[in-house]
């Protein structure tokens, strides 16, 4: 199939360079011609495991392409993916303003027909106001879908091209026609494809987010409790999520949730909420919550220091908001970035990939280190915010030779009470008991 692609954003990018995988003629386009022109050169603008090898291979072979014309991008395209950014307004609210004038601008220059997907989140009703802004100038026949995406970073080639389910919001036949097939190399072992309404398919995006939102929420929730109580919240999570009804996943209790969806997508469900008259009483306690617990290591940090912290130098481990990423979108530790450089406090940092991202934000308001070890000379402490995993099984004779005291934060719950105890060090984390090995 011919297939264009809006937007070439993390989620534009993943669709187009999937779909040209399984052997479609793909074009995405652009507004940006300094991106547009590096995607030619096979420059990936970023970083996804496994993504830049499909997008070189399907570029040299000449299934994948970039443009920054709209006209050239959707010429004799079957279907035409909408994958461009919707920010949270100033009231919460998703930002329609980038799809509604592509929208605009594709009604006059649609030659034959064409199923238009809205692959973006966006709020319930928005693949109508999208008919109504292409039927305004459009001369022939089309269709808008809703196709809400369920990529994981870190994982997303995997989720698109072996997704757990292919979520479709239309009434048309004809549109599901062209969808079943566009599917189909991706769903051969069964997964489903589960057609219903516009609105159900809007809503469903906005639902599993929240849902997830709220699962990591409610478990920070216990962990919390647990150091009032002096539970293990480790054990607990073990404990529930062998119960088929809950499960393994997003049981892990932390310093919150961030990432480019999570945050953005409880917001704008819970302003839907707000302009169709009804209290979402969930979401707001779990944006309360969320918004608390980035910050949950400094208290603890200013305990360990008696409340001073001008002059200490922290080492910290991780900026993207998750491992396999370089998205710092509400990261977690720029929050604690701020906290601590706001208390007169100097910072290293170490990130695989994030650190270019979080340089371009804060400049030189923090040092960055060439690795995990070099941010840990003469610092007064470790700060864990990402559990990347090379920070799992560390060096630590080496680490006990670099710093200043033998304390760790650890935002992500990395360590064992038991081992960490044996090796000498402080060590506070969530939900847990502080190992107190101070001298």
């Amino acid at each position: 199939m011919r297939i264009a692609v809006i937007g070439t954003g993390y989620v534009g990018l993943v669709t187009g360079t999937c779909f040209a995988e399984t052997g479609n003629q793909v074009i995405c386009v652009d507004i940006d011609a300094k991106k547009v022109e590096k995607m030619k050169n096979g420059v990936i603008p970023i970083y996804e495991p496994g993504l830049e090898e499909l997008f070189l291979r399907n570029s040299n072979e000449g299934r994948l392409k970039f443009t920054t014309s709209l006209s050239e991008g959707i010429k004799d395209a079957q279907v035409i993916f909408l994958a461009l950014p919707t920010p949270p307004g100033a009231d919460g609210s998703a930002d329609l303003k980038y799809i509604l004038k592509v929208a605009d601008d594709l009604g006059p220059i649609l030659e034959n027909y064409v199923v238009v997907i809205d692959k973006s989140t966006v709020p319930v009703g928005t693949a109508e106001k999208v008919q109504a802004a292409i039927a305004k100038n459009a001369k022939v026949e089309f269709d808008v879908v809703s196709n809400p995406e369920f990529l994981r970073e870190g994982v997303a080639v995997e989720d698109f091209m072996k997704p757990d389910r292919v979520v479709i919001g239309t009434k048309s036949d004809k549109a599901k026609a062209v969808m079943t097939k566009l599917y189909a190399p991706l769903v051969r072992q069964g997964n489903p494809v589960i057609f219903m309404d516009e609105r159900s398919a809007e809503m469903t995006k906005y639902a599993a987010n929240a849902f997830l939102a709220t699962k990591i929420t409610f478990m920070n929730e216990i962990a919390n409790l647990c150091e009032k109580v002096g539970a293990n919240v480790d054990d607990i999570r073990r404990g529930i999520g062998t119960d088929s009804r809950i499960g393994k996943r997003f049981l892990f209790a932390g310093i919150g949730y961030g990432g480019s969806c999570f945050p953005k997508d409880v917001q704008a469900l819970e302003k839907t909420s707000k302009e169709n008259d009804y209290d979402f009483k969930i979401l707001k306690a779990v944006m309360d919550v969320n918004e608390n617990q980035k910050t949950k290591l400094i208290p603890m940090i200013n305990e360990y220091f008696g409340g001073d912290l001008k002059g200490k130098t922290f080492a910290m481990w991780g900026l993207a908001f998750k491992p396999y990423t370089d998205d710092i979108r509400e990261a977690p530790a720029l929050y604690n970035i701020d906290a601590l450089v706001e208390a007169g406090a100097t910072i290293k940092a170490y990130d695989p990939e994030a650190m270019p991202n979080v340089e371009a934000l804060v400049g030189d308001k923090i040092t960055f280190t060439s690795g995990p070890y070099e941010a840990l000379k003469d610092a007064d402490a470790l700060l864990i915010m990402t559990e990347w995993p090379q920070f799992r099984t560390p060096e630590f004779e080496v680490m006990n030779v670099l710093l200043k005291n033998k304390v760790i934060f650890d935002g992500r719950n990395l360590y064992e009470l038991d081992e960490i105890a044996e090796k000498g060090y402080t060590y506070y984390s969530i939900g847990r008991e502080t190992v107190n090995s101070k001298q």
